[in-house]
């Protein structure tokens, strides 16, 4: 591709990349505008602006003066070189696939060696993020239960965390609901399933005191998922209870856990 000629990018996809790479918290530094900038073979026409702005202009004025987006591209390059992170590796995942969303609408890919792409273009939103979605592809890395897409996918495609975790607990309930045949709803629900002395589910054939213990375990192992994240979730603002990444992916898989475990259980006898 280095010797391909690139069109002029639609200046709303070159101002939700400035806003991506010269981020006032995550983004490029003053100094390293200054550096990199002219090191692309872009002008530095606007040095006192902020900073997303001051690289809208120098993207804007290289793609009025050539009618292409060449540098422009090699500044992106030059900027998400893998060496530039080490140390890093979750902040370069979180700004390759923020530049991805913009990239992808004009049928480009950067990769993880910073390499650009070419791939077919996206025409909206959810299949620019379904593409680049990086939680999602997480927990496929993580043999995630497909129960959890099935339930989640909508969450999962916007990366919402806090909701994301709603619906994945929510769905075990449900899926209880579904092999029980009960109406019933949280620790209610657990209690009359899994009962030891008249259960309706059993997670083995409760035949000796440590399978008793085991399907105790587990039921009181689901109504403390549900007292710690479904019920702070569904009575806590987001913006009260914060979740990171790295947390909602362990709360994710503990869900896939419950689920392995309640396709394998069994119906007790009547």
């Amino acid at each position: 591709m280095a010797n391909k000629i690139f069109d002029p990018i639609d200046g709303s996809i070159l101002e939700g990349l400035c806003k991506v790479l010269a981020n006032t918290e995550s983004g490029l530094t003053g100094t390293e505008l200054t550096r990199f900038i002219p090191e692309a073979g872009l002008r530095d026409i606007d040095a006192t602006n902020t900073k997303w702005k001051r690289l809208f202009n120098s993207f804007i004025e290289f793609q009025n003066r050539t009618q292409t987006s060449n540098h422009i591209l090699k500044f992106i390059n030059i900027t998400m070189k893998p060496s530039r992170y080490i140390g890093k590796r979750e902040h370069f995942d979180y700004m390759r696939g923020e530049i991805n969303k913009r990239l992808c609408f004009v049928g480009l890919y950067l990769n993880e060696s910073a390499v650009l792409n070419n791939v077919d273009k996206v025409k909206t939103v959810e299949e620019a993020e379904m593409r680049v979605n990086r939680f999602k592809s997480k927990l496929e890395n993580r043999n995630i239960h497909p129960k959890i897409f099935e339930y989640c996918n909508t969450e999962l495609i916007s990366e919402n965390y806090f909701h994301s975790v709603f619906e994945a607990v929510k769905s075990v309930a449900e899926e209880i609901r579904q092999k029980s045949q009960l109406t019933l709803d949280g620790s209610e629900l657990i209690d009359k399933a899994f009962s030891v002395n008249s259960p309706i589910l059993k997670i083995n054939s409760l035949l000796t005191e440590n399978e008793k213990s085991e399907q105790k375990g587990f039921s009181n192992f689901v109504k403390g998922l549900f007292g710690m994240f479904r019920n702070t979730t569904a009575h806590a603002p987001k913006i009260v209870w914060q979740i990171s990444e790295d947390e909602a992916l362990d709360i994710m898989t503990t869900v896939s856990l419950i689920h392995k475990k309640i396709d394998k259980i069994t119906f007790a006898s009547i």
